[in-house]
């Protein structure tokens, strides 16, 4: 217990008292000012004498709108009834001028013999502390409101470079629009070479689905000249916020009353009309709308949806540029893809699979010729590369090896080095794979199979009874690498007899190798499914090898020969002097006169060009 001489004097006392930092009242056990320091004057705006003997909460205590409360929920009178300290932030005191000022206190109770004496009160002006809560609140929900739209522009972006169909393309747009950015959405798009046409291609509500579908197809012309918020975005690539004064004026032309039909129809008092754009041209648009019980688009909104149709612009920029790709590299390569000579009985049929992704158009080819010695020839290649230069360079690697085998008589091996030493000088041709392959034997057989492989998948031979083994003799390495020229590697000729009725495969790795699965599983399975498909008639074994496997990622292309049974044409054609054993042109000239069939060329997709 403190002394009384050491107690502060009333002086020391009554200087903290006034120099605190905050409003300090002090009441009677009846809640009545007893004192009050210049902090809460400043506060409340009301003087000493103003507030001393007066009730505190009548005088001052108000909610956030300055209504007076009733007493049985004031808090500080709750402490002089029952002497426990309290605090709040939630209070409001009433100023001299008629204003309210938030206040955050805490009181306590002063006590004499055990019971309740007053009370005093701490308090501070919570004003700005409760403006930069605010404002700090404002910050955040902005903020998440941005995150928010940064999220939705995220998912609506990784939609769009999902598909290259830009028709599929638009229909995920407008579903993932609603009901994220409104009550319904529709993609209009411009079709024909001068854009006076355009089609209703998707349209989505979050309301009615059916009402929706049934307002897609085609639109009247574009008008030249009109006011109309879709015409102008089409025209111009404006972006139009659309409120309900706009919806209420009458269309000027047709097309404008295709437009307003979605507002009759799906509702709407607010809306947002977008270009679908890229720096080239227009596309199309976006017509999305909020209907009864959303709040109108605001100009953020408007640049949001604006970003997302330049957005989806450019992704049907980059698809109109792929498929022209595709078709110009599907176009050289079905170009070249050689007819099939059909000799003494000797039966060919060949596939090629267009890569999945237009920016996969590679270099893969087949070739199948006769030579100027009357032997047939099979050719399977791959060069380096996925796009239009890769089918270029192909082209070009398959007309040299034609102009440098057809007239030598001279083994593969000979054929394959002088192919990758043109490709070398005379040739910016990247690397590539190849098997070139004589197909040597009398009318009725035996056949047999003269080859080199150059870094190539080896070459298939099934039997009639089923068995398949992949022929590896023959290996080199690949073409363009100047191995032969520089480190004196080359590519060792190869012979095998070819049993009546077998089937030989030729093949690109696209068949093989995928990203889901490397290449030994991919020839196991191969070699699984061609034996079980050796009775085939060889047009139908293509077919379901392909079927089968189901290749996907890169482009394939597949040679295939089937032998005819032991002595079936012997007496087709009457063969000339055959050359002796040794010779590497070892094999069948054709007679003149004799007759060459064509088969027609199919890929995967049954599209059959006669050639």
């Amino acid at each position: 217990m403190i002394s009384p001489d050491r107690l502060p004097a009333p002086s020391f006392l009554k200087a903290v008292f006034d120099a605190l930092g905050a409003g300090i009242y002090v009441t009677d056990a009846d809640g009545r000012i007893t004192a009050a320091n210049p902090w809460a004057e400043r506060i409340v705006g009301r003087s000493e004498e103003e507030t001393v003997g007066r009730d505190l909460h009548d005088l001052l205590h108000r909610d956030a709108d300055g209504r007076p409360l009733p007493r049985d929920g004031c808090r500080i009178l709750d402490v002089l009834a029952d002497g426990r300290a309290a605090e709040g932030s939630d209070d409001h005191y009433l100023r001299a001028d008629g204003t309210v000022t938030p206040i955050i206190w805490a009181a306590t109770a002063l006590m004499r013999e055990d019971r309740v004496d007053g009370a005093v009160i701490v308090f501070h002006d919570f004003t700005l502390h409760r403006e930069a809560a605010e404002r700090t609140a404002a910050h955040l929900a902005a903020l998440e409101e941005l995150t928010n739209r940064l999220s939705t522009v995220a998912g609506i972006s990784s939609v769009l470079i999902s598909t290259l169909d830009i028709d599929e393309m638009l229909h995920r747009l407008v579903r993932l629009l609603v009901p994220e950015l409104g009550d319904w959405a529709a993609a209009d798009l411009l079709t024909g070479d001068e854009s006076q046409v355009a089609r209703r291609l998707a349209v989505h509500s979050r309301h009615d689905h059916e009402g929706a579908r049934s307002l897609e197809g085609p639109l009247p012309p574009l008008p030249k000249t009109s006011a109309g918020a879709l015409s102008r975005v089409l025209r111009h690539a404006e972006h139009v916020l659309l409120d309900a004064g706009a919806l209420s004026a009458e269309p000027d032309s047709a097309f404008g009353r295709a437009h307003r039909e979605l507002f009759h129809r799906l509702g709407g008092h607010s809306a947002a009309v977008v270009p679908l754009y890229s720096r080239r041209k227009v596309y199309g648009a976006l017509t999305v709308a909020r209907t009864a019980g959303s709040p109108a688009y605001t100009e953020a909104d408007l640049l949001v949806l604006a970003d997302i149709g330049r957005r989806a612009g450019l992704v049907m920029d980059n698809a109109l540029l792929f498929d022209q790709q595709r078709h110009v590299a599907e176009t050289m390569q079905r170009q070249l893809l050689t007819p099939l000579p059909q000799i003494n009985r000797l039966r060919m049929a060949a596939r090629y699979w267009p890569a999945q992704s237009a920016a996969e158009i590679g270099g893969d080819w087949y070739d199948s010729f006769l030579l100027a010695d009357g032997v047939t020839t099979m050719v399977i290649g791959d060069v380096a590369g996925h796009d239009l230069k890769a089918a270029a360079h192909m082209a070009e690697v398959r007309n040299m090896l034609r102009a440098l085998a057809w007239d030598r008589q001279e083994p593969p091996s000979l054929i394959m080095r002088r192919l990758d030493e043109a490709m070398t000088h005379t040739s910016d041709a990247p690397m590539a794979t190849a098997i070139f392959a004589r197909i040597e034997g009398r009318p009725g057989g035996p056949w047999r199979m003269h080859w080199v492989n150059a870094g190539h998948p080896p070459p298939l031979l099934v039997t009639d009874d089923g068995r398949a083994r992949f022929l590896e003799e023959g290996h080199g390495p690949l073409l363009g690498m100047s191995s032969a020229l520089h480190l004196g590697l080359g590519w060792p000729d190869a012979r095998v007899e070819l049993p009546p009725r077998s089937t030989l495969l030729l093949y690109t790795d696209g068949l093989v190798e995928s990203r889901s699965r490397p290449i030994d599983d991919g020839l196991t399975l191969l070699r699984r499914r061609a034996g079980a498909l050796a009775r085939l008639d060889v047009e139908d074994f293509c077919d379901e090898l392909l079927d089968r496997i189901e290749p996907s990622g890169d482009d394939v292309a597949l040679l295939a020969l089937r032998l005819p049974a032991a002595g079936e044409g012997a007496d087709d054609e009457e063969p000339p002097p055959a050359h002796p054993a040794h010779s590497p042109a070892a094999g069948n000239r054709a007679a003149p006169g004799s007759r060459v069939e064509h088969t027609p060329v199919r890929n995967a997709s049954d599209e059959v060009r006669e050639t």
